[in-house]
């Protein structure tokens, strides 16, 4: 997944039945919301809570199983409440509340990047190094309208994912593991094989089993089977591309109305059994969701106990932070609010290396030599806002490469300009997201190559289509003569593979939607991808993957500058608060208020 970070999808629109007969609630309950009145439910005369810096890190903030109340959650916004079709993982970590697969992320403080089962009995087998993977079903789970889930709810789920011309926007990762290119599968509403047996690689022998077949191996298919793309949909109530106006619940809260300007309300599921549920707490009575908030309206809100939680996982922003600092007194210190978390979002330049003169891992080199990730740190708002890297790995993974930290060597720079035959330099382009942050990074990164004699013109092209179309296609890339490409990366799963191989896989490069970025393609860094998927002792594994991310710097092909800090400010009312890491927020599936 490539983080744009500066896109911004429509929000969900309006929605059929029970929804289009609550909006008069809904314009009651999010005025409450984001209003500072002092209602009941908003928050009059409740401590505020503090429990001190990065409390729900490894620890709960302010530890409750008190149930009740209206958790009031903001956001930005919101792409779609179908599981299917939403890519932004603050709505995953709403949908923790309305949606359930088969496998999710622990509760548990400090391990939140690490998977439990939750439909599924165990995390999946496999019994041939990931090749094949089965799941068995717990008894008792059932959807909002009673039915029981079965194993052919979780298959047309995930079968929703191959109908690109309905349902668009969410992750494909199913359909580059599970579909056959020299047959493929058009998703249910095309499916014309006899008796409608659907995906021929998803095997449903009874209700409570499901076998996956994937065409390559992938350890890592758990934490997809993970993402809210792979929860259960049930046939008869699919309305394709209008299925996220009112989303079927298999969790503890079912979407009751929802508007494009008052907000989202969930309300409890009472088919939901907590007998069969081992991850959500389900505190709150009631959840609604304020969306379209700018960074500054959401800080706005926690800041005047407005709001509870901000799932946006973008944390607060840069004059937040600076109060953070400053009122380091009172009662209960800002910073007692605040738990500080890596975003696993790394900013990075790609050189093609397919576009002269980055063909020549010497000219590659001598970027790498002239950046000055101290200055682009600057730029991004200083070591508050980010950290410096010089690997491909991100900061909330553990077991990567030793980052040296290096600082500018220009001299270096010119040795590498001279072995690859251009002592006086040359010139590039530099593609951008047209975004101020990225344009500033891009003219800092310009101004320091141009020191050593590369000139590099920063070209910003359409942010919401930066990844997608201006530098997602190869031939645009070298008809537009662009050399660098500055971009944001981060992966859709905690693991280094997930990370690592869109960008570095020389396999993975495609005509549409291309994340090698640099199209790199090294047989030797493929063949390395491939023994660390193949390495069964976790240990092994990790220590594989960082072969991989260290042989990939070496190229040259990227430069990785800077990850950016995330950090995440509490609601005064906010009780049960862990960090889910994974979405860079608290967790919606613990939140209380009570």
């Amino acid at each position: 997944m490539d983080s744009t970070l500066e896109r911004g999808p429509a929000g969900a629109g309006g929605a059929r039945g029970r929804v289009l007969g609550a909006v008069l609630a809904v314009l009651l309950v999010a005025g409450l919301a984001v209003g500072c009145g002092g209602t009941g439910d908003a928050g009059a005369g409740v401590p505020v809570q503090g429990g001190g810096p990065d409390t729900g890190l490894t620890g709960v903030r302010a530890p409750s199983d008190a149930p009740g109340g209206t958790l009031r959650v903001v956001t930005g916004e919101v792409d779609s409440l179908d599981p299917q079709r939403s890519y932004l993982p603050g709505v995953w970590n709403l949908m923790r509340l309305y949606t359930r697969t088969l496998v999710t992320y622990s509760t548990e403080p400090g391990r939140t990047d690490e998977l439990v089962p939750d439909l599924a009995t165990d995390l999946g087998t496999t019994p041939d190094g990931g090749s094949t993977w089965t799941f068995t079903l717990r008894e008792g789970a059932r959807f909002e309208n009673g039915r029981p889930i079965t194993s052919r709810d979780v298959k047309y789920g995930i079968e929703r994912s191959f109908a690109s011309d309905v349902v668009v926007g969410g992750p494909t990762h199913v359909v580059e593991l599970l579909d056959d290119p020299a047959d493929p599968y058009a998703g249910p509403y095309q499916d014309e094989s006899p008796d409608r047996l659907g995906l021929a690689a998803i095997e449903i022998p009874d209700d409570r089993t499901v076998t996956f077949r994937l065409r390559t191996p992938q350890p890592d298919f758990p934490f997809v089977m993970a993402l809210p793309s792979s929860s259960p949909v049930p046939v008869e109530d699919d309305i394709g591309a209008d299925y996220g106006r009112d989303p079927v619940s298999s969790g503890p809260y079912a979407v009751t109305s929802v508007d494009a300007v008052t907000g989202i309300v969930l309300d409890r599921n009472p088919q939901w059994d907590p007998a069969t549920d081992d991850v959500r707490t389900a505190l709150p009575d009631r959840v609604v969701v304020r969306t379209g908030l700018t960074g500054v309206e959401r800080d706005q809100a926690l800041l005047a106990g407005s709001a509870d939680v901000d799932v946006s996982g973008t944390g607060v922003q840069a004059p937040t932070t600076a109060r953070v600092v400053e009122e380091a007194g009172g009662e209960v210190p800002l910073a007692d609010r605040v738990d500080e978390v890596p975003s696993n979002v790394v900013r990075l330049l790609a050189l093609p290396t397919d576009v002269a003169p980055f063909d020549d891992a010497h000219c590659r080199a001598a970027v790498a030599a002239a950046v000055d990730r101290a200055a682009v740190q600057e730029q991004l708002g200083g070591p508050q806002e980010a950290a410096r890297t010089s690997q491909l790995w991100p900061q909330g993974l553990d077991g990567g490469p030793e980052d040296p930290d290096p600082g500018p060597d220009p001299d270096a720079a010119r040795e590498s300009l001279a072995a690859c035959g251009r002592p006086d330099g040359f010139g590039t382009v530099l593609a951008v997201p047209d975004a101020a942050t990225s344009v500033a990074v891009g003219e800092e990164v310009a101004a320091e190559l141009a020191g050593v004699g590369i000139q590099a013109e920063v070209r910003p092209l359409d942010a919401p289509s930066f990844y997608a179309t201006e530098v997602g296609n190869p031939d645009t890339v070298r008809a537009n003569g662009i050399g660098i490409v500055l971009a944001t990366w981060t992966a859709d799963v905690p693991t280094p593979g997930s990370f690592l191989v869109p960008l570095v896989d020389g396999r993975s490069v495609s005509l549409v939607g291309n994340t090698n970025f640099a199209r790199l393609t090294d047989p030797a860094i493929d063949a390395l991808i491939d023994t660390a998927r193949a390495a069964g002792d976790p240990g092994t594994a990790r220590a594989a993957w960082r072969e991989v991310a260290t042989a990939a710097v070496a190229t040259g092909a990227y430069v990785p500058l800077a990850e950016t800090r995330v950090q995440l400010m509490a609601g005064q009312r906010l009780r049960n608060g862990v960090v889910m890491t994974a979405y860079s927020s608290y967790d919606l599936a613990t939140a209380g208020v009570r």
